[in-house]
């Protein structure tokens, strides 16, 4: 089957799924790769833009210029000529309805598949009305691709992005001050999964036959308890971390001073622990024996 793919970003996550989409391409016959550039992009002497361009071209993806900023309308005629249509943007513009806006210009052009941006928590268990507003577009858009059966779509949920874990501004490593803290408590857990694996599973996802389609499809790097991050940690630095619990209501508390801060909102959810893990053994790459990278693998190559 012909199949065209567009992909709608091109960073962080963006740039490991336009990889191993290429990759795979390469092996499929009437298979192409495109991804969708501003303008200014493809014409910038930006040297970090240009080694980004300069490595499309060598991998054989295209290159379609247009603005997601733009009417639905506009994106439409920008997705009609399209098969598939995978969205990598996250959450750059916040709140306002633009995945919504996204899966709307989608539908209306017709295109065969979708992936939108979904690439986290398992939305369906969180619900609406959590402390990250955000969330709610995200059921929006799954309501939207549910009540219709003209386009398949596919929602990849892969858990946190494994180094969001150990980034200073989230506060749960904190290697600075030699301290692990317990979102909600030591037995709460969370999935995590790095891009580069997300990408390499899409792709596979993407591939896969029989085809998958209208369904959630769960990735894991790996699923740990806190208490388990903080063992991980205090393996791989070879001394005992300080280990502080930051409980529900407390972590509420701090929102409630402060509730426009997104990181106080992210903990916040976690912390709940509703629909932010999942059983590894339930995850496509280890359905189908795909190695990935977990958090002690992760720790060892990244903390000092």
């Amino acid at each position: 089957m012909n199949n065209s793919i567009l992909v709608l970003g091109a960073g962080e996550l963006g740039m490991p799924i336009i990889r191993n989409l290429a990759k795979r391409a390469n092996q499929a016959p009437d298979t192409s790769v495109t991804v969708l550039l501003r303008p200014a992009t493809i014409a910038s002497a930006d040297a970090e833009k240009q080694r980004d361009i300069a490595e499309f071209r060598a991998l054989g993806v295209q290159f379609l210029a247009g603005d997601l900023a733009d009417s639905t309308a506009a994106l439409s005629a920008l997705f009609r000529d399209f098969d598939t249509v995978i969205t990598c943007t996250g959450f750059v513009t916040g709140a306002g309805g633009f995945q919504l806006k996204l899966a709307r210009a989608v539908l209306d052009a017709g295109v065969k598949r979708y992936f939108p941006w979904q690439f986290g928590v398992d939305y369906d268990s969180i619900g609406r009305g959590s402390a990250q507003d955000l969330f709610d577009e995200q059921l929006d858009v799954r309501d939207l691709l549910r009540s219709q059966d003209r386009t398949e779509w596919v929602i990849v949920s892969t858990g946190m992005f494994t180094s969001f874990l150990f980034e200073p501004f989230f506060g749960v490593v904190d290697l600075a001050q030699n301290t692990v803290r317990a979102l909600g408590s030591w037995d709460t857990a969370v999935t995590v999964t790095m891009p580069e694996d997300i990408g390499a599973l899409t792709a596979e996802i993407c591939f896969a036959e029989p085809r998958i389609v209208n369904t959630v499809v769960y990735t894991a790097g790996d699923t740990v308890t806190y208490a388990q991050l903080a063992d991980i940690v205090d393996s791989v630095l070879g001394r005992q971390v300080r280990r502080v619990e930051w409980s529900v209501p407390e972590l509420k508390d701090e929102l409630a001073k402060d509730p426009d801060d997104a990181i106080k909102k992210y903990r916040v959810v976690f912390a709940e622990g509703k629909g932010v893990s999942w059983d590894k053994n339930i995850s496509f790459n280890a359905q189908r024996g795909i190695s990935v990278m977990n958090v002690r693998q992760w720790a060892r190559e990244n903390v000092r």
